[in-house]
């Protein structure tokens, strides 16, 4: 049975794919990443408010997580301490946990610096230490 939080972050998701179709394919593979990235880049270029800013960063932020736990796995979870869920991959084995909200606004505010396909390297990277070692981190 899915938790509620999970069944918003897959609500988002779906919606996202919807709302950009005419972006770029949306099918939750890790090859549509790019195509999230480049949404964030042209938003890059604009003056956003922070509600914008925001909304911008749950929506694609939901969808990256679920390209995650779609294509890795994982458990969704509620920071209370930043307002916003994390996705935990791979416990009790090992615990890879990534947190995509501060990642959509950091590549919308930082550009090319924060690149959401380089940002996913590093969680499929650490996904595979885990699975050979036990190795927990948390994916910034």
């Amino acid at each position: 049975m899915q938790s509620s939080l999970e069944q918003d972050i897959i609500l988002t998701a779906e919606s996202f794919t919807k709302n950009f179709s005419d972006k770029g394919n949306f099918d939750f593979s890790v090859d549509s990443l790019r195509n999230v990235d480049d949404i964030l880049e042209e938003l890059g270029g604009f003056e956003l408010d922070d509600n914008i800013l925001d909304s911008v960063s749950s929506m694609a932020g939901c969808y990256i997580f679920e390209v995650a736990r779609r294509n890795y796995g994982g458990k969704y979870y509620w920071l209370q301490e930043r307002e916003q869920p994390v996705l935990v991959t791979g416990e009790p084995e090992f615990s890879i946990s990534i947190m995509a909200f501060e990642k959509v606004r950091s590549r919308i505010q930082n550009g090319k610096e924060d690149e959401i396909p380089y940002y996913f390297d590093g969680y499929i990277q650490a996904i595979e230490k885990g699975k050979e070692t036990g190795y927990c981190a948390t994916i910034v």
